[in-house]
């Protein structure tokens, strides 16, 4: 069972992967000691998966930063998901309910790049739909 103070934890270590368990610990009343045995039990069930790193893009040379949606004849689905994740370009891939089969991030170092890379999309067998979204600004 996830406590509150677990979902706390982890907007906390959302935020910053890096923030030391005492300045945790500070936030919500608690002891050292008590956050990093909570931060190990999470670990233990799977709930905390991995830590990461937020990356600005721009400093790498990157300009143009897309969430893609993809649509795909279904029984090219598992086919269209290989060869996409084989793509660099391709930076995380998720399967969605939603208006589109597949979601991609991807980073480009200009729009030509972007567009150059939504024809090798249309390339792929069993494309129906290629929907790119370039992010303007993060919020959250």
């Amino acid at each position: 069972m996830v406590r509150i103070s677990d979902i706390e934890i982890i907007e906390m270590l959302m935020e910053n992967a890096r923030m030391p368990y005492v300045r945790i610990a500070e936030k919500l009343g608690v002891s050292e000691a008590a956050v990093r045995k909570r931060v190990k039990k999470l670990e233990e069930k799977g709930v905390i998966l991995k830590y990461g790193i937020e990356v600005d893009i721009k400093k790498l040379g990157f300009e143009v930063l897309t969430i893609i949606g993809m649509d795909v004849e279904p029984q090219y689905f598992l086919k269209a998901i290989d060869s996409l994740k084989r793509m660099k370009e391709v930076i995380k891939l998720y399967t969605s309910s939603g208006d589109h089969m597949l979601l991609m991030e991807c980073w480009f170092k200009s729009s030509e790049e972007l567009n150059s890379f939504v024809r090798r999309l249309e390339k792929i067998e069993g494309t129906k739909r290629i929907c790119p979204a370039i992010i303007i600004e993060r919020i959250k």
